[in-house]
């Protein structure tokens, strides 16, 4: 029986409210209610563009674990651990957990991708294994950095049932999105495609931190003002995840205009509410939004949101039966349970 203690590192403050760390916390607390030992590690603020003293402060951290230790490391942060890595690698078992290539995210320079994508390959080579969120980043994964398929396991995020679904909304049809306040949300889609659509009856929550990309949010507020779709846009500001089902219960539609996702946890969740769902986006959202009641857009498609929107606000039929394969696709979603296992499966190897 393998040594059942890790250490989990991660960037900043695990109790930030995006998908990616609620995936890092459901994961923790699975692997702990399953008796593993987990001792949380924060590396420090500033990832994926950490300052110098962060990264002597996360060498300092690596330093002092005994030799063999498992580590997993959120990939936020070891994508740009490439020095660390190297150093540590050959003593400590490092497991590296990609939410999505830091290289791929939107908005950055091309000589900024072209770096993370240098040092994130670098990174890679000094992992024991690697633990990716969905099919499509496991291809990326390969693609982009060579690394073996053998050393590539994947764990879905988790959906959880809820007690009740949505409740039909009176008055002006609740729009719901959920997601960080950045470029990558497509926000600024949502809201061009929203403009072609005044005459109707709606109001849009965007449920989302507004502290990562400040620029972003006064470019949406700005937007909006400009097309006179202010009061009807709310932003509600990152919510704990035990309150986030009362937006999705109250809510008559979910719509997210992602460029990107690595998995995409806010449509899986919506479905799960029995939500009619509206996507779009590269990497895994075409697969995650797949299991049925939802409309894939594809990639920054106004027209097709536009489309989307419209079909779903004024067709009643076509949205209740939307809602229906949802709540019955739900219950195909992977659980939490099957992502530990993963988790489990991929250290017991690593341990040996």
């Amino acid at each position: 029986m393998p040594d059942k203690r890790l250490v989990f590192a991660y960037p900043g403050d695990l109790q930030t409210l995006t998908g990616g760390y609620g995936y890092d916390r459901r994961v923790i607390a699975g692997l702990a209610a399953n008796g593993w030992n987990v001792r949380p590690l924060s590396l420090g603020p500033g990832f994926p563009f950490p300052s110098g003293k962060t990264l002597q402060a996360v060498d300092a951290s690596l330093s002092a674990l005994p030799d063999d230790t498992v580590v997993i490391i959120d990939g936020l942060a070891y994508g740009v651990m490439d020095q660390a890595t190297e150093k540590h690698g050959k003593r400590l078992r490092l497991i590296a957990l990609v939410h999505h290539p830091l290289c791929r995210e939107n908005g950055l320079s091309s000589d900024v991708a072209a770096r993370l994508q240098t040092s994130e390959s670098a990174a890679l080579r000094h992992a024991r294994h690697v633990i990716v969120t969905s099919p499509a980043t496991a291809i990326q994964i390969d693609n982009l950095f060579e690394t073996s398929k053998d050393a590539i396991s994947i764990a879905l995020p988790g959906t959880e049932l809820p007690a009740q679904g949505h409740k039909a909304s009176e008055g002006a049809m609740r729009l719901l999105s959920i997601g960080t306040v950045t470029q990558r949300k497509g926000y600024d889609l949502l809201f061009e495609a929203l403009n072609h659509l005044k005459e109707m009856d709606w109001h849009l929550d965007v449920v989302g931190g507004l502290e990562s990309d400040q620029g972003c949010v006064m470019a949406l507020k700005n937007q909006l003002n400009t097309l006179a779709l202010t009061g009807r846009v709310t932003f509600q500001g990152a919510v704990p995840q035990e309150k986030l089902s009362d937006y999705y219960c109250s809510a008559d539609v979910f719509v997210l205009a992602s460029r990107y996702e690595g998995y995409g946890m806010a449509y899986a969740e919506a479905l799960a509410h029995g939500l009619p769902v509206i996507g779009s986006g590269a990497g895994a959202v075409k697969d995650t939004l797949s299991v049925g009641g939802a409309i894939y857009c594809g990639v920054e498609d106004v027209q097709a949101l536009t489309d989307a929107l419209t079909t779903i606000m004024s067709d009643t039929e076509a949205r209740q039966r939307l809602a229906t394969e949802a709540r019955q696709a739900a219950h195909s979603l992977p659980s939490w349970e099957d992502a530990v296992r993963v988790f489990e499966t991929v250290m017991e190897k690593v341990a040996q």
